[in-house]
């Protein structure tokens, strides 16, 4: 004669059986997050923003910019405005005087 499990053990299964099921269900959707990133980058990284040609990096004055090889403008990454205004730091004030009251 089989054993037939009691209240407790059907809850403890079922339990377990959901808990598996999130799990699953959490790496499958972390999976396809990645996948989607990748995807994007795949498809912008290097890419100008504008124009959505190739980007050709060149070293200015020893800081690498991002140059888009079509409409020509200029992309930079994160810190690299900070170390271009480090540089040019007269000629930036210059600009900004123009655009400051006073």
């Amino acid at each position: 004669m089989p054993i037939k499990p009691g209240q407790k053990e059907e809850e403890y299964f079922a339990r377990s059986e959901l808990e598996k099921r999130r799990n699953l269900e959490v790496e499958r959707q972390a999976r396809m997050k990645e996948e989607e990133r990748q995807k994007q980058k795949e498809l912008h990284y290097m890419h100008c923003p504008k124009c959505g040609m190739k980007l050709v990096e060149i070293d200015y004055k020893g800081i690498t910019v991002d140059e888009c090889s079509s409409c020509e403008g200029v992309w930079l990454d994160a810190g690299e405005l900070k170390s271009v205004a480090a540089l040019e730091k007269g000629a930036l004030d210059k600009l900004f005087s123009i655009f400051t009251k006073g």
